[in-house]
């Protein structure tokens, strides 16, 4: 395994709004990441699909559709249904907090709102895959 960190970025659903994502993605590339971009108008199982085929540590999604509390909950089934849970998905979207927090119940791991830092979403995904690397080392 490369120790670089792999994610896959997608945009779910008809929403059609991928300017953040592009950001997102340009900024992890440019903090070593590497980024697989899947493009607009995803399902949820092309999203598990190549986050599994990819190998990757960690699926962004962003939503600014209003389908969140639809999407997000159709990923992580997906992602049971291929058994890859073990990879982190976080996102970003319009959403309120009591969402984010049914999210998180639900399997999704850290839910971004708009305007939050680059370099905040960058050093989440580092913690959280350093974290779970080195628990799987101890395993």
């Amino acid at each position: 395994m490369s120790d670089k960190i792999r994610v896959l970025l997608a945009k779910a659903g008809l929403d059609g709004h991928d300017r953040g994502i592009k950001v997102i993605a340009a900024a992890m590339r440019d903090a070593g990441f590497e980024v697989i971009y899947t493009g607009l108008r995803q399902t949820p199982e092309m999203i598990a699909e190549a986050a599994l085929q990819e190998d990757v540590d960690a699926i962004g999604v962003s939503i600014l559709s209003g389908a969140h509390m639809t999407l997000f909950p159709l990923i992580y089934k997906a992602m049971e249904a291929r058994k890859c849970t073990d990879i982190i998905l976080f996102g970003g979207g319009i959403m309120t907090e009591e969402e984010m927090v049914i999210l998180h119940s639900q399997g999704t791991d850290k839910l971004f709102g708009p305007g939050t830092p680059t370099p905040d979403i960058i050093a989440y995904v580092k913690d959280v895959v350093a974290r779970k690397r080195k628990s799987e080392k101890i395993i």
